[in-house]
C-alpha cells in the first residue's frame, strides 16, 4: 500500500490525515495562500446558475462565502452526517435534481478533496473512514448508513476503503504518549453522538499491540446542547409557548412546530416541511403574532446559519468563563441576553445523566469498573464542555484524564491504522 489516508467525516467537521514517507501521521490542509484550513466545517451548498446551468457545489469555508455572497441563490445544508441512518432521509431536490444521501456525501467529498493544498494519490492507496459507535437520530439504522457510506466513496479510486470506530481511531492516536502498558478509555464528543471505546494497549519488543475491550455510545453530543440553549433562550421569543384561538379556545402553539428550527442538521429541509406550512396557517390566529412573525421572517430570510454560528460561539465562551451576553441583530437590534454556564448546565443535566449512564452500559458490557481503567482520554469539540469535564473528573479522578488533539485525533489515528499490515483487524463491517 503505497499510501494511507484516514477521514474523519463529522458531524460538524471534517478532518483529513495521511502517512507519510517517515512512517508518522500528519494533519492534511484545505485552501491555498492566506486561507488554509487544517480541517473544514461539514457544510454543502449548491449555487443555482452556475455557468454550464449546473448547481455549483462548494464545502466548509467556501460554502460560508458563497451563501453569504449568493443569499436567495444557495441552497445551504449543514449535519449532513445526522442523515446517514434515517429511512426517513429518501433525499433531496436541489434545483431540479435529485439527490440522495449518497450523493451529497460524494458530492462534498469531491470538492474537499479538490481543495487540499496538496493533491491526494488514490491509486494504489487505503482511506479508512472513521465511523461512530452509536449513529445519531431516534432509530438509526447501521445497516443503512453503512452501505450510504460505501457508495458515496465508491469512485474516487481508492485501492482499499476501510472503517474503523471513531473512538478506537482516537485511542491509536493517543496510545503513542503511552509508556507502559494500560487499560485506556477513549470518549470522543463530537457534534452528533458520545461515543466510548475500551482498549488495552501493551509494548512487545518496540511493538504497539492493541486489544479492544468493548465499546458503547448514545446520539447525544455538542448539537444536543446547542439545541438546549436555542430551546430556552431563543424559542421564547419566536412564540414558542405563545397561544393562538381555535374554536373560542385557547390553545398553545404546539411546541414541535418549532422544534426542527432548532435543530441544525434539519434546517436545510424545514423551510419546506409541513411545520413550516402549518406555522404560517396559525400566524392569522395568534396572540402574539409578532412573535410568529419574526420566527416566519428568519426561516424566509434563511438566517438559520447564522443564529447556529452564534450559539456555537457563545456555547464556546461558556467554557472558559462563568457568563456570556447573547445577541443575535435579527431578533432585534435591542436583543440581548445573559447566558450563565450554571443555567446552561441546568439546561444539560438529563443530556449529561444520560451519557453517564450509556459509559456505565459501556463498562458494564466489558466487565470492568471505574478503576479498572487506567487512562481517559477527551477528545471531539464538545469535551471542552466544562459541566461534561467535571462529570469525568468526579467519576475518574483528574490524575488519570487526559486530552490534546481534540480535533485532530480521530483523523490521525485511521491514518495510523490504515498504515498497519493489521488494518483489516480494527475495521468493521
Amino acid at each position: 500500500m503505497s499510501k494511507a489516508y484516514g477521514l474523519d467525516f463529522g458531524t460538524s467537521n471534517t478532518v483529513l490525515a495521511a502517512i507519510g514517507d517517515n512512517n508518522s501521521a500528519a494533519q492534511l490542509q484545505f485552501g491555498a495562500g492566506s486561507e488554509i484550513y487544517p480541517g473544514i466545517a461539514t457544510i454543502l451548498s449548491f449555487l443555482d446558475q452556475s455557468p454550464d446551468n449546473q448547481a455549483l457545489a462548494e464545502v466548509g469555508p467556501w460554502a460560508i462565502q458563497q451563501f453569504i455572497e449568493h443569499m436567495g441563490d444557495v441552497r445551504f445544508i449543514q449535519s449532513l452526517k445526522t442523515f446517514v441512518a434515517s429511512k426517513q432521509f429518501k433525499g433531496t431536490g436541489v434545483y431540479g435534481q435529485p439527490y440522495n444521501f449518497e450523493a451529497l456525501m460524494n458530492a462534498f467529498l469531491g470538492r474537499a478533496f479538490d481543495h487540499l493544498n496538496a493533491p491526494m494519490v488514490t491509486a494504489g492507496s487505503r482511506m479508512v473512514v472513521g465511523r461512530p459507535v452509536i449513529f445519531a437520530g431516534g432509530s438509526p439504522d447501521e445497516d443503512l448508513a453503512m452501505a450510504r457510506y460505501r457508495r458515496a466513496l465508491e469512485g474516487f479510486g481508492f485501492e482499499e476503503v476501510l472503517f474503523v470506530y471513531e473512538p478506537v481511531a482516537a485511542a491509536f492516536s493517543f496510545a503513542r504518549r503511552l509508556e507502559e502498558d494500560a487499560t485506556v478509555l477513549v470518549a470522543d464528543f463530537g457534534g452528533g453522538t458520545s461515543d466510548y471505546s475500551l482498549m488495552r494497549f501493551s509494548r512487545k519488543n518496540g511493538v504497539l499491540k492493541a486489544n479492544p475491550i468493548g465499546r458503547g455510545g448514545i446520539g447525544i453530543a455538542g448539537d444536543t446542547f446547542d439545541y438546549r440553549i436555542i430551546d430556552n433562550v431563543i424559542l421564547p421569543e419566536l412564540g414558542k409557548g405563545s397561544l393562538y384561538k381555535s374554536m373560542g379556545k385557547e390553545l398553545e402553539i404546539p411546541p414541535n412546530l418549532f422544534s426542527n428550527f432548532a435543530r441544525w442538521h434539519l434546517l436545510s429541509i424545514f423551510k419546506t416541511s409541513n411545520d413550516y406550512k402549518e406555522m404560517k396557517k396559525l400566524l392569522r390566529w395568534c396572540l402574539e403574532p409578532d412573535k410568529v412573525e419574526l420566527f416566519i421572517d428568519l426561516v424566509d430570510e434563511d438566517q438559520g446559519y447564522p443564529l447556529y454560528k452564534a450559539v456555537s460561539e457563545a456555547k464556546a465562551l461558556l467554557s472558559s468563563q462563568d457568563s456570556t451576553e447573547f445577541r443575535f441583530e435579527p431578533l432585534g437590534k435591542d436583543f440581548a441576553v445573559n447566558i450563565s454556564r450554571s443555567d446552561f448546565d441546568s439546561w444539560i443535566a438529563d443530556d449529561l445523566s444520560r451519557i453517564n449512564k450509556a459509559l456505565s452500559q459501556t463498562l458494564n458490557a466489558a466487565g470492568l469498573k471505574d478503576t479498572d481503567v487506567d487512562q481517559v482520554f477527551m477528545t471531539g469539540g464538545t469535551s471542552f464542555v466544562p459541566a461534561l469535564r467535571s462529570m469525568f473528573q468526579n467519576r475518574f479522578g483528574s490524575e488519570r484524564l487526559a486530552g490534546g488533539e481534540e480535533l485532530s485525533s480521530i483523523a490521525t489515528g485511521l491514518a495510523l491504522i490504515g498504515a498497519r499490515d493489521d488494518a483489516r483487524d480494527w475495521a468493521v463491517a
